[in-house]
């Protein structure tokens, strides 16, 4: 899943892709890199720092681009948690929808998924970090919730997929340990998605800006793969791809 973020105060690159011709540019790059998945934000959700927008916002960031992102012939996410953007963009041709507070913002997400019958992404998330909770433990109550408001709703299981929300809520040691057991998580059977792409826990541990974050990046995203990670969310694309195809090939000769 490559990210296209079209906001001017994303952690990583905001402002970069603010333009639609940079932005559209961007997804078509992405793909042809190897990219199975354009996940587009219209909304800062880092977690120090963003400002919130409006409805109306979101979508006059999207308006522009989303129809040429979906002519490119991937399936696009939107990173909303606004059922209102996120109604807007399926009906605009989005596949699938991202949404980091994993059903419990929105009482509308849920009724909206289930009406449409299209994949989510049930994102872990905290409104405040606590370094002294099982952070595990936590996640696994967090989505035993949403699939309670899911099932409720009507939303198939099997349009449903679960990321532990590495860098939301959680210290760098937390992030690190959800990376390390990721694989607790398979007891929920559905796939697992990870976005550890510049994250800040890789500066806790080297210290480095966002976009020098590229090995910490690639090493975590391997670790989560190998650990049971169906999908990973990055930036870099053509680095990523290199790396989890090598490993595939070496783990082949093995």
């Amino acid at each position: 899943m490559g990210v296209l973020n079209i906001t001017p105060d994303s952690f990583s690159d905001g402002g970069r892709f603010l333009a639609p011709e940079r932005a559209i540019a961007q997804a078509r790059r992405m793909i042809a890199e190897g990219a199975d998945i354009i996940d587009i934000g219209a909304e800062s959700t880092r977690p120090y720092g963003a400002e919130p927008v409006s409805t109306e916002q979101e979508l006059d960031r999207l308006r522009p681009i989303l129809a040429e992102v979906v002519s490119l012939g991937v399936p696009v996410s939107i990173d909303s948690m606004k059922s209102a953007v996120v109604a807007w963009a399926f009906d605009a041709g989005a596949a699938i929808a991202n949404d980091v507070w994993g059903l419990q913002r929105d009482p509308g997400m849920a009724e909206l998924l289930a009406a449409r019958r299209l994949p989510v992404i049930v994102m872990h998330n905290r409104d405040q970090v606590d370094a002294d909770i099982d952070i595990m433990r936590d996640i696994a109550a967090f989505f035993t919730r949403s699939l309670e408001i899911a099932d409720t709703a009507g939303v198939s299981r099997g349009n449903i997929v679960l990321d532990p929300g590495i860098g939301f809520g959680k210290t760098p040691e937390q992030s690190m340990t959800v990376l390390a057991r990721l694989h607790e998580l398979a007891q929920f059977g559905l796939p697992l998605l990870v976005g550890a792409s510049r994250k800040r826990f890789i500066n806790s541990v080297t210290p480095s800006a966002p976009d020098e974050r590229l090995g910490g990046s690639i090493a975590s995203h391997l670790e989560a793969v190998s650990n049971g990670a169906a999908i990973v969310r990055v930036h870099d694309v053509t680095e990523t791809v290199q790396a989890l195809r090598v490993t595939a090939a070496i783990e082949a000769a093995r």
